[in-house]
């Protein structure tokens, strides 16, 4: 990236002039050329510009409120050339991602963890997990507990016993901020070797 010093007047600039766009982010100034835009955008453009709205008015709303907008304005403060509206959109718009269940130690016993790894821009706030057996018949569900504010590292420790060669469904799904749902699931035997 090219960097200019802007004569002292311009810094004070911001929107547009010309054909120039003046953007402040913290104490920098962004100059870009104004996009000249396509007289008839594509299907995929009209989405994407659809889903973008969605998010500029989730980040409105959701920094309506006080304690939001302190979460995302602390956060802000730690990372350059962002602000706490921009954050928000950026989780909006990123959902979070889940590694494959680890239930290396669960074998159908009580007190046994079930780990669960989860990754989000901002941080995953909530993971729920349900067992049932290959039938769809419930065995258990509840929340799992992270391990570790904001360290994507969950754990749910089962409940109920379950005997040994029960062909089981384990479905974990987690929530970030926004609301958007990542799912990981796994169709093991209780008992034989994961």
């Amino acid at each position: 990236m090219t960097k200019a010093r802007l004569h002292p007047a311009l810094l004070e600039f911001n929107g547009a002039m010309g054909d120039m766009v003046f953007k402040k982010r913290g104490n920098k100034v962004y100059v870009c050329i104004k996009s000249k835009g396509t007289s008839d955008p594509s299907d995929a453009q009209l989405a994407q510009r659809k889903v973008f709205k969605k998010a500029i008015n989730h980040a409105k709303a959701a920094l309506a409120d006080e304690a939001t907008r302190a979460f995302y304005e602390a956060l802000a403060e730690g990372k350059q050339d962002t602000n706490a509206h921009a954050l928000c959109i950026g989780d909006y718009l990123n959902a979070p991602t889940m590694d494959d269940l680890d239930f290396s130690r669960y074998h159908g016993n009580v007190g046994v963890p079930i780990k669960i790894t989860t990754y989000d821009d901002v941080g995953v706030v909530e993971v729920n997990v349900e067992l049932t057996k290959a039938d769809g018949t419930p065995i258990e569900r509840g929340k799992a507990v992270e391990k570790g504010a904001g360290s994507g590292e969950w754990e749910y420790v089962a409940t109920v016993l379950v005997p040994l060669g029960t062909d089981i469904f384990i479905e974990a799904e987690g929530f970030d901020r926004p609301g958007n749902r990542t799912v990981a699931s796994a169709n093991p035997v209780v008992g034989e070797s994961h």
